[in-house]
């Protein structure tokens, strides 16, 4: 199995970090596997070596996190990302890819399945974060605007800010965050802390993380969706105690399109790193399908 530990490789001019693994004679088309907010390639340690036996697997850190360059200046959000994948697919892999992604990562990767086109081979989702356009709806009522406007202006306090940073990017604080959105927490372990706070500590990490509160919305998933020809997988880690799993899982069902899968597993907001073998699994045997059959029904296991 060839290997490639980092792909020197730049996006506007930035260094974009991003690995490579595939076996000599690789099956189906390629994956590229995009991580959440605040983690990085290292997210996917359990998936890549299982993965690159049969396919040609790429990971990438998106600009701002993991050891891609985090610049000022950017704007940081969904377009940015959707556009440093499309560009990634384009440049470095040059065939069809079926993107994967968690969190954060699965809104960039669907952003940029629907813009490929037919470069996109699939999207996988797990957990995917963004919004639905009925999601987006402005406050009513004076006490509605006025708590959301409070809270705006506290959030964009330089010093409360800072004292968040600092707080989030504690060991402890890490540690007892993971704690929160993994059922099974065996996984947590010190390597894994390690890989999150390590980013943190670069020269331009405070100035990312202060945009996050300005990060634009993005486009609706129902938009998204309706925009996107390649095959769908949603793998849900359903008990997800950061978001309403059964409720977005609803949501999801109602726009996804007619070739989608569905996969739900007895984990939290991170099962690929939660549960891999099952996730790995579950991954193979959808793609697998690709190759087999072009159309996949709505089905929940």
């Amino acid at each position: 199995m060839a290997s490639s530990p980092d792909i020197p490789w730049q996006f506007l001019g930035h260094r974009v970090h991003a690995i490579r693994s595939a076996p000599e004679q690789p099956s189906g088309p390629a994956i590229l596997l995009v991580h959440g907010f605040g983690a990085s390639t290292d997210h996917w340690r359990f998936n890549i070596p299982v993965l690159a036996l049969t396919h040609e697997v790429h990971a990438i850190d998106l600009l701002g996190f993991g050891r891609s360059a985090k610049p000022a200046g950017l704007t940081y959000g969904g377009a940015l990302w959707r556009d440093q994948l499309c560009a990634y697919v384009a440049e470095r892999i040059g065939r069809p890819t079926v993107l994967v992604g968690n969190s954060l990562g699965g809104f960039a990767a669907l952003a940029a399945g629907a813009a490929l086109g037919e470069r996109a081979a699939g999207v996988a989702l797990l957990n995917a974060a963004g919004p639905f356009s009925d999601e987006q709806q402005p406050p009513q009522g004076w006490g509605a605007i006025a708590r959301q406007t409070i809270g705006s202006a506290l959030l964009r306090s330089p010093v409360l800010q800072r004292l968040l940073f600092e707080n989030m990017r504690r060991p402890a604080t890490v540690r007892r965050t993971l704690n929160q959105v993994y059922i099974d927490r065996t996984n947590v372990d010190d390597a894994l802390v390690e890989a999150i706070l390590r980013p943190s500590r670069d020269p331009g990490a405070f100035g990312v993380f202060r945009t996050v509160f300005d990060i634009p919305r993005g486009q609706p998933l129902d938009e998204l969706f309706a925009g996107l020809t390649a095959p769908l997988l949603l793998l849900w880690g359903i008990r997800d105690p950061w978001i309403n799993a059964a409720g977005r899982r609803a949501s999801f069902q109602r726009h996804a399109p007619a070739r989608t899968t569905e996969v739900v597993l007895d984990a939290g907001h991170c099962p690929h790193d939660e549960v891999p073998d099952q996730v790995n699994r579950a991954l193979l045997e959808w793609l697998a399908g690709l190759v087999e059959s072009p159309v996949a029904a709505l089905t929940a296991r």
